[in-house]
């Protein structure tokens, strides 16, 4: 079985990442040959979060590699794709696939449709709006990470829709508790993209902090200030983020409630339960499904949710403890990739079987 993979990004993007390159050893151990071509490298990404601007050329080159690739998916069982095929262009990638019966699986983690309809822009959201509509309707399996993902893809009109979500390898996790420290450390991991996101509990933080018992450590968000809140700033990577994230005594997600937000997967959540470390979340989205609230977190809406249930788990380690043992529990089995890289595989075959 051979396989073409057009993903977004490379190493560095973590949908990528997670969405796609952590099956690809067990798949070569299934007999299944994964040829990759992500449309952007590392630099492009380097880039964007270091405040850089997008080089052109550089995007360019991208759009003519992924071409070739294009023209060469006849040699191909079938396609896996990452949202879609030339971003920011009509769906006629997908159109020329369909064409040629070529079967394509298209992966979603982020509601990307929201970039085309709800641009401010009316002429992308005239031309564009109903592009990834278009790209559902055409693959032969639309996988999504959540329920608000899939509810689009039924609606769009797609034609086979299978839910997968976000998970973690459990092999790069251990349930290890966290020795005892009389600071409490609030930790975030993510990317400068989302750490916007942490204005929501900016009030919460610095009442939390400001007897300096407490102290926020972020991973991954770029430079950012929050006043009044103690915080260490920490360059993410592939090899440290699972250390990082031990080092919490709780994780936290806050969210607006808005269309983009309901269309995250909460890849973070997931994280830090499957470092048995509790968790507080807004309750959007998805979190709703991988918060038990009470059980390994709390859910957090006003200021004073966020501080109520920061001075719990600061003051309870016991409490701690066992809510991190619940959602370590819950990772195992819903959240990992030993659950689903067997389903995933099972579901590439069978696109390829209904096309032989």
């Amino acid at each position: 079985m051979k396989v073409l993979l057009l993903s977004r990004y490379g190493y560095l993007g973590a949908s990528s990442r997670v969405r796609f390159y952590q099956y690809l050893p067990y798949f070569r151990n299934q007999g299944i040959h994964v040829t990759m071509s992500n449309l952007l490298e590392n630099d492009y990404l380097v880039d964007l979060y270091g405040g850089g601007r997008m080089r052109l050329s550089a995007i360019i080159r991208a759009y003519i590699r992924r071409l070739r690739y294009l023209l060469k998916s006849s040699r191909f069982n079938l396609l896996w794709v990452e949202y879609e095929i030339l971003p920011w262009l009509p769906a006629w990638g997908e159109t020329m696939l369909a064409c040629m019966g070529i079967p394509y699986v298209v992966d979603y983690d982020d509601a990307v449709f929201h970039r085309y309809n709800m641009h401010p822009r009316h002429m992308v959201r005239t031309l564009l709006g109903d592009k990834i509509d278009i790209v559902m309707r055409r693959a032969a399996l639309v996988i999504v990470g959540n329920d608000y993902l899939g509810d689009y893809a039924y609606k769009a009109g797609a034609k086979r829709v299978e839910h997968i979500p976000s998970v973690v390898d459990l092999d790069r996790y251990n349930s290890t508790m966290k020795q005892e420290d009389p600071v409490f450390t609030i930790g975030w991991i993510g990317s400068p993209a989302t750490a916007k996101y942490l204005d929501i509990v900016h009030p919460a933080l610095a009442e939390v902090c400001k007897k300096g018992s407490a102290r926020l450590v972020l991973v991954g968000s770029g430079q950012f200030e929050l006043d009044g809140v103690p915080a260490e700033i920490h360059p993410w990577s592939e090899e440290t983020e699972v250390a990082e994230i031990q080092d919490f005594d709780v994780g936290i997600m806050p969210m607006p409630d808005e269309a983009w937000a309901r269309g995250k997967c909460g890849y973070k959540l997931i994280q830090y339960m499957a470092s048995a470390r509790p968790v507080i979340a807004s309750p959007v989205g998805v979190a709703r499904e991988i918060v038990e609230d009470g059980r390994n977190g709390f859910f957090a809406t006003t200021t004073t949710d966020w501080v109520n249930a920061l001075s719990i788990l600061r003051n309870k380690p016991g409490l701690r403890e066992e809510m991190g043992k619940a959602g370590r529990k819950k990772v195992e089995t819903h959240y990992c990739m030993q659950i689903t890289a067997p389903r995933l595989a099972s579901l590439l075959r069978s696109v390829t079987d209904e096309f032989k």
